[in-house]
């Protein structure tokens, strides 16, 4: 039985953690110095306390440099009431500045303005856009909380040292892997528990219904944005135009039960790729250990509307935003043309959608044509050597860890397949059921509604491609008649 006390032991796992974390630097740094001194060569010593110097400088340059567009009191008042509204309910006493960023993001960081130190919310404009205001309460609360807690010097110490060994765990190496594991392991519960009392505050100021679908809400909008919202934007730019209707479109398409239920399974696969990892780095519990842990029938203690809160500037803030995606925050704005998704005819949006792939999948195969290129990874399923092609697909597959990449491979490959597969089918006269999302299609009889990724997922599971190869045979058949 531990007789330690509890905060004895988590300094201890504290300290363990950060040495953990700073081993490589420290090992590097003491091969440097004596080989400086060995070799008499001082510039190494000079080198490394410049590299050292120009990281700190770094780092407090950054901290006074907060990213986002400053909400002012006279410009947005009701949101500055909101978020002033929630300071007071959580408790909140210190300087506070908001800031709007084109990305979904809710957050909190110090910085020094005239030599004050202030804390900055920054808050992404299509949580602003999609959130009714008791949600964004919510999620206001959630991160004035988290400052509220913090004040524990035992737990932002914590905080400070996970961060620290997680990043290690991203790079090419990890060779403190098996010291590093079982830290991040003995640690996670503690910054679980403090996510789960910032939802709890949370729900003091907005209710437990609200609090619950802010969470939900939050991660949709986040998969959406990341998916249908990085695809348009890029695939606009290589035509040399950037979409000025992004935020409008992005809410339009969630709107659409595909796209909304689309963005619930990426949620759900993300956090089955977290789950498999061995590191337990995620500071955050999945979402239903979130939704469970909330206090439950909490009433809002302030009446809200139920509806978004409507921004004064949104036209020149959501202009900002899309200018700042595109990058023509400073360049002149004839570089790009700006265009309107909404407006655009289905063939032209769906072709904004991402072709990576099979683009991928063409090299990987070694094969021109979809149906060559579709086939040739049928083959791989049927004889199970997927796995290399999938990681021909995408290298960085060989960086993670075993249990992760048996997660995300699949992933990968079935991508690539279904875009594929989809290129094959539309052009044999299937057509496309949905606006927004590609892989849904209607056969030609205009009854038959095929999602492309539960008969490919299957075919990985199973092993067996035989359902998809009678896909492609179908759509050769029908070229073959309609060239008759």
């Amino acid at each position: 039985m531990d007789i330690r006390p509890q905060p004895l032991r988590e300094w201890l796992l504290i300290g363990a953690t950060l040495t953990v974390a700073w081993l490589p630097h420290v090992v590097v740094g003491i091969a440097l110095t004596i080989a400086s001194l060995a070799f008499h060569t001082p510039w190494m010593l000079v080198w490394l306390g410049g590299m050292f110097v120009a990281g700190v400088t770094r780092g407090f340059m950054n901290g006074d440099q907060p990213p986002g567009r400053a909400v002012r009191p006279e410009d947005e008042p009701e949101l500055v009431a909101l978020v002033r509204d929630v300071a007071e309910r959580v408790g909140f006493r210190e300087p506070l500045l908001v800031r709007i960023v084109p990305d979904v993001d809710a957050s909190m960081g110090p910085v020094k303005v005239g030599g004050v130190r202030t804390y900055v919310l920054l808050l992404g404009l299509p949580l602003l856009r999609m959130l009714t205001d008791a949600q964004l309460a919510s999620v206001v609360a959630h991160e004035l909380a988290h400052v509220h807690h913090a004040r524990d010097r035992r737990m932002s110490a914590l905080r400070f040292a996970r961060a620290c060994l997680a990043d290690r765990m991203d790079s090419r190496f990890r060779p403190l892997g098996p010291l590093a594991a079982p830290l991040l392991r003995a640690t996670q519960p503690r910054v679980w528990e403090a996510e789960t009392a910032s939802d709890a505050d949370a729900v003091r100021v907005a209710g437990t219904a609200a609090t619950a679908e802010a969470l939900r809400r939050t991660g949709t909008i986040h998969a959406a944005f990341e998916g249908l919202g990085a695809d348009w934007m890029l695939s606009a730019a290589e035509q040399e135009t950037y979409p000025e209707d992004l935020y409008e479109a992005l809410e339009s398409a969630l709107a659409e039960p595909l796209v909304a239920d689309r963005s619930v399974l990426a949620v759900t696969m993300e956090e089955e790729e977290a789950a498999a990892s061995p590191y337990a780095v995620e500071d955050h519990p999945p979402l239903d250990h979130r939704i469970a842990a909330l206090p439950a029938d909490v009433e809002a203690a302030t009446p809200y509307t139920g509806t978004p809160l409507a921004l004064r500037t949104a036209e020149s803030v959501e202009r900002w935003c899309v200018r700042l995606l595109a990058g023509l925050e400073d360049t002149p704005a004839d570089d790009l043309r700006p265009i309107r998704l909404l407006d655009l005819p289905d063939d032209r949006l769906h072709a904004l959608s991402d072709r990576t792939g099979l683009t991928l999948l063409k090299g990987a195969t070694g094969h021109e044509t979809p149906e060559e290129a579709v086939a040739a990874a049928l083959d791989t399923v049927a004889d199970g050597t997927w796995p290399r092609l999938a990681r021909r697909l995408e290298p960085q597959l060989r960086r993670l860890p075993a249990a992760v990449r048996s997660v995300a491979a699949p992933q990968v490959l079935s991508t690539a397949v279904v875009q594929g597969l989809e290129s094959v089918l539309h052009a044999a006269g299937w057509a496309h059921a949905n606006r927004w999302i590609n892989s849904v299609l209607v056969a030609p009889d205009g009854t038959t509604v095929l999602d492309l990724y539960e008969p490919v997922t299957a075919a990985l599971e199973d092993g067996d491609p035989e359902p998809v190869r009678a896909l492609l045979a179908t759509a050769a058949t029908t070229r073959k008649e309609t060239a008759a």
